[in-house]
C-alpha cells in the first residue's frame, strides 16, 4: 500500500446504567479509578458523567483489533459490576434525558459549556470512532487528505451500517440515528468539505484558531499578539484527519451494540480505503461528489438505515441500502485477502438481514407494546437487550447467532 500502514484503531463510548431502574447514571469517576489500574489511558472519561470512553491500542490488523475490542468491553463491563453498574452500547439511551445528567469538571469541559451553552449539554449521544493509520510525513499526509476527499462518498453508508438510536427521551423518533441529528447542533460538523492538500487543510484549522474558534483566547503575548489555542480535535466532522497521530478518523457512525458489528464495520472501512489507494496507485479516483449531495444520503441513513434507499449520484437513481451495501463488499473483494478482512466484511450480509441495532430496538419495543406492556416496561426491555448484546462474543471472540 505503498508504505500507508493502514493500522487501526477503535473509540468506543459506553453507557453506565443502573441495572434496576435502567436509567443512565453518573457514575463515570468511580469507574475511572478503578479501571485504569487495569487499562491506563486507554480509560477515558467524557463531557457526561453517565458516559465512559475506551480507546483501542493501535493494531496492525482487524483480528488484534477484534481482540481489542472484547478486551475493553469485558473489563468495563467487569469494573462497572463490581459497582453495581452495567455497560450498554449504543448511539442513545431510550429514555434517560439530558437535562439529569452531571458533567464532568474540567477546563476543556468548562469552555464548552461556556461557548456552547446548551447545543453541547443535549450532547447525551454515544458514537464509534475508527481511525486508519497513514503516519505523519508529508507524503502520507497528502495521500490521507486524497483518500478522505474519496472516502466521504461512503460516509452514509457507514452510517447506515451502525444505526444505533431510534429512541430519544422515551420516544420513537422515526429515525434509525437520531444521535446523528443531536450532534449536528454543533459547530464544524457533518460531511467534511474537498480539500485539494494538507496544507490547505492547515490554513483552514490555522484560520479557525486565529479566530478563537477551536480554543479561548488567552491574553495578550508581550509582543501585543492575541494568545489564542490551536485543538483541531474541536472540527468534529463526521472524518477528519487526527492532528496528532497521523491517522484517517472517521467519526460518523452510531455506537455499534455488538462486536461483530463493531468490527466489520473497522473492517469494511479499512478495506475501502485499501482499496481507494490502490486506484490512487494505479492512477485511478473514486469520483468526488459535492458535500451537499453526500449530504442528501447522510439524511436518508439517519432517516432509514439499512432499510432505506441512497442515491447513486452516477446514474441519478435511488437504490435500496442492502443492495448497495453487497456492492461495497463486492468493490473491495480484491483486497480483503492481502489485508485479511475478508470475513468481517462479508458480515454485512447477515448485518443487512438481521437489521441494525436500531432495527432489533424497535422490534423489542413494538413487540412487548403489542404483548400489553406499558411505554415503561417495553423501554426497559430495549435496555435489557442493549445490555445483552453488548456482552456478546466475549467467551471466545466470536459471536453465535
Amino acid at each position: 500500500m505503498v508504505n500507508i500502514p493502514l493500522t487501526i484503531g477503535i473509540e468506543e463510548e459506553y453507557q453506565i446504567i443502573d441495572p434496576e431502574s435502567r436509567q443512565l447514571t453518573s457514575y463515570v469517576q468511580q469507574l475511572m479509578n478503578r479501571g485504569r489500574v487495569t487499562l491506563g489511558d486507554q480509560l477515558k472519561q467524557e463531557f457526561m458523567q453517565s458516559q465512559i470512553e475506551v480507546g483501542s491500542h493501535v493494531c496492525r490488523n482487524i483480528q488484534e483489533a477484534r481482540q481489542e475490542i472484547i478486551r475493553l468491553r469485558r473489563t468495563v463491563s467487569s469494573v462497572a459490576s463490581e459497582h453495581g453498574r452495567v455497560i450498554a452500547a449504543a448511539g442513545t439511551h431510550p429514555f434517560s434525558r439530558w437535562q439529569d445528567q452531571k458533567f464532568s469538571e474540567g477546563e476543556r469541559y468548562d469552555d464548552l459549556q461556556s461557548t456552547m451553552q446548551d447545543a453541547v449539554r443535549r450532547l447525551l449521544i454515544f458514537g464509534m470512532h475508527i481511525h486508519i493509520g497513514f503516519g505523519k510525513d508529508r507524503f502520507a499526509r497528502e495521500v490521507l487528505v486524497d483518500i478522505l476527499n474519496q472516502v466521504r462518498y461512503f460516509l452514509p453508508h457507514i452510517l447506515a451500517l451502525t444505526t444505533s438510536s431510534p429512541f430519544w427521551h422515551g420516544r420513537d423518533t422515526g429515525m434509525k440515528s437520531y444521535r446523528s441529528l443531536v450532534f449536528e447542533n454543533m459547530p464544524r460538523t457533518g460531511i467534511p468539505p474537498v480539500f485539494t492538500s494538507f496544507a490547505e487543510y492547515d490554513r483552514y484549522v490555522d484560520t479557525m484558531a486565529a479566530v478563537g474558534s477551536l480554543g479561548p483566547r488567552g491574553t495578550n503575548k508581550p509582543s501585543g499578539d492575541v494568545e489564542t489555542t490551536k485543538d483541531p480535535t474541536k472540527i468534529w466532522w463526521d472524518a477528519r484527519p487526527h492532528p496528532n497521530w497521523g491517522t484517517l478518523e472517521v467519526r460518523i457512525g452510531d455506537m455499534c451494540t455488538t462486536v461483530d458489528e463493531c468490527i466489520c464495520v473497522a473492517a469494511t472501512l479499512q478495506s475501502l480505503v485499501a482499496k481507494l489507494i490502490k486506484l490512487r496507485n494505479q492512477n485511478m479516483s473514486w469520483r468526488i461528489y459535492p458535500t451537499h449531495l453526500i449530504e442528501e444520503n447522510k439524511w436518508r441513513a439517519v432517516r432509514y438505515g439499512v432499510d432505506g434507499k441512497l442515491i447513486d449520484f452516477g446514474i441519478e437513481e435511488e437504490v435500496p441500502m442492502q443492495f448497495l451495501a453487497r456492492e461495497i463488499v463486492e468493490l473491495v473483494d480484491d483486497v480483503v485477502d492481502e489485508i485479511g478482512t475478508r470475513k468481517d466484511v462479508e458480515y454485512i450480509y447477515k448485518l443487512i438481514e438481521n437489521g441494525t441495532s436500531a432495527d432489533r430496538q424497535l422490534t423489542v419495543y413494538r413487540k412487548s407494546i403489542n404483548s400489553g406492556a406499558t411505554e415503561q416496561e417495553a423501554l426497559h426491555a430495549v435496555v435489557d437487550q442493549l445490555v445483552e448484546e453488548t456482552k456478546r462474543g466475549w467467551a471466545n471472540g466470536n459471536e453465535t447467532d
